[in-house]
């Protein structure tokens, strides 16, 4: 998670919505990503699906069962989605989404009993530090 934090630190450099995530294997961070929304002016440049793109690229398939994604904030409708898609074998993240929030919060895609694949959850990793970035952030935006 410190790993995946300090990619929403440089989110935040940037002027985009602090979230990082990194896709682990074996140990070992295979990927590191963060939010690009703004600076690619493009609304799917969320910090979990970049990170499972390159790890994509990376291993050459789109099978990511063996693999962890851990990300800052509870992934959305759309990173959920893809988390699905790509059978990544475990999520792990940091703060609740009360707003958009898919592996829990407002619904809970990711594990959703009518889908072929339901990865296994862990949430509230650093969830105080992870909130703290996002609430730090609009806070000097308003």
């Amino acid at each position: 998670m410190r790993e995946a934090l300090a990619a929403a630190a440089d989110a935040a450099a940037a002027g985009d919505v602090p979230v990082g995530a990194v896709v682990v294997r074996d140990g070992a961070v295979l990927t590191r990503a963060s939010n690009r929304t703004v600076r690619d002016q493009d609304p799917t440049a969320h910090a979990e699906l970049l990170a499972i793109r390159d790890a994509s690229r990376l291993l050459g398939r789109w099978r990511l069962d063996d693999c962890t994604l851990v990300v800052t904030l509870e992934p959305c409708a759309m990173c959920a989605g893809a988390v699905v898609l790509s059978r990544l074998g475990r999520v792990v993240f940091g703060a609740w989404d009360d707003k958009a929030g898919m592996a829990g919060s407002v619904d809970d895609l990711v594990r959703h009993p009518r889908l072929n694949h339901r990865p296994e959850v862990t949430a509230g990793v650093l969830a105080e530090e992870c909130g703290e970035l996002l609430t730090g952030f609009f806070k000097s935006r308003r």
